[in-house]
């Protein structure tokens, strides 16, 4: 039978819309992302490029006094180490005062500043002596803390996550470069509330330095580029409340601070 022009055009569309199907299902062979998590970046200083975080490191009781002031004895105890999520982070502006939300479930929210680094490169079993080479750079820290959760699972032999590791618990100023700042291995580190000093100590303190910090990771984990440390905070750690005012400095960085709301 002869078809007739609109029959040859209507099965030709057909045709070609089940080859334009099987070409869409080829293409789409594999697994695919259902959900884009958010990215966590921090700004750099003199640049418009960003670091992107890829996780977050914590060293605990890396200063001596704050180490007892703990119930710990610094003079054996190895160092450890425990982690926040990546969207922890609360980027906060040179010269500005963040606000800063007073998180649920505590009634005994705690500051402890902290030098932190941020690594460009990383690996496994990294000798001390070459762990600042993956040094990108450093920066001013918070490690907010529910201090009244943590003590709770601590003394129930939980892990103590809920104390540190939730939402904006990380604050921090941009990133300043190796090449900007160099390294940090002594200066002062201090922090006010309400102008009133409560933390004050120098980082030549530390148990671990930050390079000794590196070299302990990396025998546990495979560092990466995008790794951040935070390297320890010094005695006197205490509550704040709605409407204190933290003032943070290290010697050599821009001061950072937040106010909590």
């Amino acid at each position: 039978m002869t078809k007739t022009r609109r029959e040859i055009v209507r099965g030709a569309a057909v045709a070609g819309a089940a080859l334009g199907t099987v070409g869409a299902a080829q293409a789409q062979v594999g697994p695919k992302a259902l959900f884009a998590p958010a990215i966590t970046t921090i700004p750099i200083v003199g640049t418009t490029d960003v670091f992107a975080v890829r996780r977050i490191y914590c060293i605990g009781r890396n200063y001596e006094a704050h180490s007892r002031e703990m119930g710990s004895d610094p003079t054996r105890e190895p160092p450890f180490f425990f982690q926040k999520p990546r969207d922890a982070v609360q980027n906060v502006k040179i010269g500005e005062v963040a606000e800063h939300p007073y998180p649920s479930l505590t009634k005994n929210y705690h500051h402890e500043v902290e030098l932190v680094a941020a690594l460009k490169s990383g690996g496994r079993n990294i000798p001390a002596d070459q762990a600042l080479q993956h040094v990108f750079g450093y920066t001013v820290g918070l490690d907010m803390t529910r201090r009244d959760l943590q003590q709770a699972m601590g003394n129930e032999k939980k892990p103590w996550e809920i104390g540190k590791s939730f939402d904006m618990s990380a604050p921090m100023g941009p990133l300043h470069t190796v090449e900007q700042v160099g390294h940090f291995t002594k200066g002062a580190i201090s922090l006010a509330v309400n102008d009133k000093v409560r933390q004050k100590a120098d980082l030549s303190w530390m148990i671990w330095s930050v390079a000794e910090q590196i070299a302990h990771l990396s025998t546990a984990f495979e560092l990466a580029a995008g790794d951040i440390i935070y390297s320890g905070t010094p005695d006197n750690v205490g509550p704040v409340v709605k409407g204190d005012v933290l003032l943070c400095k290290i010697e050599g960085l821009p001061d950072m601070s937040i106010k909590i709301a």
